[in-house]
């Protein structure tokens, strides 16, 4: 068993993080050698928020694995749909939950769902609100393609590139992996900085996070990380660089930019503090405000890697799933 059960929202899932690794390596390399194992099953993917990546992945993954995949964009192409309980239904709102998520559930055998923190509502992101209504009324295996708090696939995706370009290099030390804040003009969710954080905590690895003062993360995520608010000590001699921008967390100060300080913007002199480090990011990258021209397309950019695997983890995690129905 890889995973814990049929529930895939966090590492907390993995039940050994090093075999699940293994077993995304060998479906990259035959991809089409389980196409039969989704033959008449229905993967459904709801979206609560957009998608390029997360949509387009989940798709051809299930379709390596011969599924159906059946996609609802929640509020544009099918109803709103209201999440509270005992509320009076006369506004914009036309189905509830409880009856949407049972329905969907009745058409699929497993769901993936995407659902973004409000970054307003501290306690209903923290609470998952979506995500675990989604599982309580829809009953069916589930796989969170990003939740309020964590984005697992991506995490997933990110460890598998990581280590490729370990087996590639032949890396005898452990790797320096820096996780550092970037800005950007909008509030952004924590959940990728959350999740990146809880999967290299687990890893081969030694986790640095870098930010400025006021965009501390959930200590729940970061315990055991060296944290400094220096961006070039914690650069010095890094193996893996991986920018994210992530909107404040702690206090009265949850969800605001609190500044916009482009000296974080990571450039090809401050990768130049690096071990000849390569460059991360999950995208959509925001170019010469997170990461300059000169990082992104250079021969050190593993961005479109860390894309391509996005495919892998996903049918890794369903083919998990399929063989436990």
């Amino acid at each position: 068993m890889l995973l814990n059960g049929s529930t895939f929202t966090s590492v907390h899932d993995v039940a050994n993080l090093s075999a699940l690794i293994e077993e995304g390596l060998r479906v990259k390399a035959a991809p089409l050698a389980w196409s039969n194992i989704g033959r008449h099953k229905t993967l459904g993917l709801i979206f609560f928020n957009p998608s390029l990546r997360t949509r387009l992945s989940s798709q051809r993954a299930a379709w390596n694995l011969g599924m159906n995949t059946l996609v609802v964009n929640v509020g544009t192409e099918s109803w709103k749909i209201e999440m509270r309980d005992g509320v009076v239904m006369d506004g914009e709102t036309v189905e509830h939950i409880k009856e949407g998520a049972a329905v969907i559930g009745a058409y699929t055998d497993i769901l993936g769902v995407r659902a973004f923190a409000t970054l307003t509502d501290k306690h209903a992101d923290i609470g998952e609100n979506v995500l675990s209504k989604v599982q309580q009324y829809a009953c069916k295996p589930l796989v969170s393609l990003e939740s309020a708090l964590r984005h697992p696939l991506q995490s997933f995706a990110d460890i598998l590139t990581i280590e490729e370009v370990r087996r590639e290099q032949r890396m005898k030390h452990r790797p320096k992996v820096v996780l550092t804040w970037a800005p950007h003009p909008k509030a952004l969710p924590q959940a990728v900085a959350n999740s990146f954080a809880e999967w290299m905590l687990r890893a081969d690895v030694d986790l640095v996070i870098t930010h400025p003062e006021g965009y501390a993360l959930d200590e729940a995520f970061t315990q055991g990380a060296y944290i400094t608010q220096c961006q070039d000590e914690a650069l010095e001699c890094a193996d893996f660089v991986y920018a994210k921008n992530w909107s404040a967390f702690q206090g009265n100060d949850y969800g605001k930019v609190l500044l916009y300080d482009t000296s974080w913007t990571i450039t090809a002199e401050k990768m130049r503090r690096t071990r000849n480090g390569k460059f991360m990011h999950c995208l959509p990258t925001r170019r010469n405000v997170e990461v300059a021209d000169d990082v992104l397309d250079s021969s050190a950019s593993l961005v479109i890697r860390q894309a391509e695997n996005r495919v892998v983890a996903m049918q890794t995690v369903l083919k998990c799933i399929l063989e436990n129905l």
